[in-house]
């Protein structure tokens, strides 16, 4: 199939990107919003989609992460919304010293 082999590359590529951000150490994710009230929930994030809170908000959707924690009888269903935040020491600790 023409184009498969970049397509590939390119994917592998993306994969690599996001397995080195994510590795121990490289940053860490904030929560940037969190609710138990579905209305709430789905009233934020159309605001967000409809680009009334890109200040508040990195520019990349990538590194943005949702979470819905599924509630049973005791805890309700809470819904989160988190950014990544690099480590500004490049994924090292702040003792180490080489």
């Amino acid at each position: 199939m023409p184009g498969q082999r970049k397509r590939k590359r390119r994917q592998e590529a993306a994969r690599r990107q996001l397995a080195a951000r994510d590795a121990v150490g490289a940053g860490r994710w904030d929560v940037v919003f969190e609710t138990r009230d579905e209305a709430e929930w789905q009233a934020y994030m159309r605001r967000l989609r409809a680009g009334e809170m890109r200040d508040a908000l990195p520019g990349d959707e990538s590194v943005l992460r949702i979470d819905v924690l599924c509630g049973r009888l005791v805890q309700p269903t809470t819904y989160r919304l988190s950014a990544f935040v690099a480590d500004p020491a490049g994924g090292r600790d702040a003792g180490d010293s080489e």
